[in-house]
């Protein structure tokens, strides 16, 4: 997935999770942060965040904070929106009959049902944005709705879909992903459950530049 018109820009601070405050060649914006998580180890003083520019007008910012890059020179999307617009792309490589994003099943809505000679899917999505040597984990905050979405993962597999929960890893280099149990522990649990009852879980491994995410393979959760 691509943006349309990127602008960097220096990281100053975050007064609270949806925006952020930056400069632009030197000269102070406010502008929107399109990631609810923490991202603490990757919004820091100094660090170089890639804008894009607001295509509707009515907003109270002009810009969306999607890239960071870390200490070190890797370069992270924070966009929370990327992930399934990234596997919605892989997936239509994939030979299905039928794709459907947003698909209300029990008392959620999950990422993507899917369709192929005869058998039904449904994937989760979940964007990965925290990395620890080289690992990455999931969530970098608590997440009630992703523990919510595993079970309902698991309730599918018993009704006789094929179910998978898909974490994107919005950086270069990293190829798996492991639950983040200090933080969430519940759901590391819920994982432990799914992996058990048969969901698939894949870690997507993706090639990241300022104005783009792709999905570049896939592993199967070891």
């Amino acid at each position: 997935m691509k943006y349309h018109y990127i602008v960097p820009a220096v990281f100053c601070s975050r007064p609270n999770r949806f925006i952020a405050n930056v400069e632009i060649d030197g000269k102070p914006e406010t502008v929107h942060v399109k990631n609810t998580g923490r991202c603490q180890e990757l919004l820091v003083p100094g660090a170089q965040v890639y804008l894009e520019r607001a295509d509707r007008t009515g907003r109270k910012t002009k810009y969306d904070l999607v890239a960071v890059r870390k200490a070190g020179g890797a370069l992270f999307n924070i966009d929370s929106m990327a992930p399934s617009q990234a596997v919605r792309e892989w997936l239509e490589g994939k030979g299905f009959d039928k794709i459907v994003p947003e698909y209300k099943y029990g008392n959620s809505r999950i990422d993507f049902y899917m369709e192929k000679n005869g058998q039904k899917y449904l994937m989760e999505v979940k964007g990965c944005t925290l990395e620890i040597n080289g690992t990455g984990y999931f969530p970098d905050a608590p997440t009630d709705r992703g523990v919510k979405h595993l079970y309902e993962l698991i309730r599918a597999v018993k009704e006789g879909y094929r179910a998978a929960a898909a974490f994107v890893i919005q950086m270069d280099g990293v190829t798996q992903v492991r639950a983040n149990t200090d933080t969430h522990p519940a759901f590391g649990t819920a994982l432990e459950e799914a992996v058990a009852a048969g969901v698939e879980v894949l870690c997507l491994p993706c090639h990241v530049e300022p104005d783009s995410l792709c999905v570049v393979e896939q592993n199967i959760w070891r």
